[in-house]
């Protein structure tokens, strides 16, 4: 398969293209926004060079599940699914923080604690844990949303006092962010995954808060496998991960974190396969649905098909 890293389609009532990291967004005059899982991939606030096939579809039929099963806890963006690749949904003013939640000492954090911090976004971290430990309690790490570049850790007081949210709307996004939280958590202990940590976005409409863009995937969350967690934890290893870690894992062991005047290692073909798979594999881990690889000679030309005929039914 041919993996999808640039759509250009025209559509009825366009009114713009933003092209992000990895998907590809249609704001429409009828209010709908068009967004485009693309099979790009980013690591390090970097789009990688080789797109990755079904990425884009598994990011978007993951989310498209996630958003229906969290839609009891507060509305959500999302109108259709027209493609695999493809989510419709409302248009909404976004807030300009993404809410970071973690419930382990992993990835970022960890990086952040091994270098000798004990506060990470005005967040009060114990001393004496270990990488991959659980923590006391899940704790909200927010970060600016970069319109280009590297998002950066914010402290709640911070964002409060900038007014980059208004103190009691962020109070109301942080009962959202735990409730989220908590719901994945309990979904992915039946899928025999621990929910690590992962991201929120939020939004308003018509004055409601509502919860944006992808949530649960692989792109946005890390999932340990629980089978042999704390033998590992016990020993010191490595945790049995599904999530985009490993990518940013590879990059790091080829001298790559996203600097200036590093370079990215070569992708071989084999490289991409096995992103593929893994992408897959945690479709799989979490969906108790096996994952059906939506094929076409020329998928850019279905996925343009499919939005046309839904936007032509309303």
């Amino acid at each position: 398969m041919k993996a999808v890293v640039k759509t250009d389609f025209h559509l009825p009532g366009q009114e713009s293209k933003y092209t992000g990291k990895v998907r590809d967004v249609y704001t429409l005059d009828s209010g709908y926004l068009v967004m485009v899982a693309t099979d790009r991939i980013s690591a390090f606030d970097v789009v990688l060079p080789e797109g990755i096939p079904c990425k884009g579809q598994v990011l978007n039929q993951i989310a498209a599940q996630f958003l229906d099963l969290t839609a009891d806890i507060l509305p959500n963006w999302k109108v259709a699914v027209p493609d695999p690749m493809v989510t419709v949904g409302w248009r909404c003013e976004p807030y300009k923080v993404e809410m970071v939640v973690r419930g382990y000492l992993a990835g970022h954090a960890w990086r952040e604690y091994k270098a000798g911090n004990r506060t990470l976004c005005g967040v009060t971290l114990p001393e004496g844990l270990k990488e991959n430990q659980k923590l006391p309690h899940p704790i909200i790490t927010p970060t600016t949303k970069a319109a280009e570049g590297h998002d950066e850790d914010i402290s709640k007081e911070e964002i409060i006092a900038r007014g980059i949210v208004p103190a009691d709307e962020y109070e109301q996004l942080e009962k959202y962010t735990l409730a989220l939280f908590q719901r994945g958590t309990e979904i992915a202990a039946k899928r025999g995954l621990i929910l690590v940590d992962t991201k929120y976005e939020f939004g308003k409409k018509d004055g409601k808060i509502m919860l944006m863009d992808e949530i649960h995937t692989p792109d946005s969350s890390r999932y340990f496998i629980s089978e042999g967690y704390e033998e590992r934890l016990a020993k010191g290893e490595h945790q049995k991960q599904l999530s985009k870690e490993f990518v940013r894992e590879w990059l790091m062991a080829g001298g790559f974190q996203g600097k200036e005047g590093q370079k990215v290692p070569e992708m071989t073909p084999e490289v991409v396969n096995g992103i593929t798979e893994r992408y897959i594999e945690l479709y799989e881990k979490l969906i108790p649905t096996p994952f059906q690889r939506a094929e076409s000679e020329d998928i850019a030309a279905r996925i343009e098909k499919n939005i046309l005929n839904f936007l032509n039914t309303k």
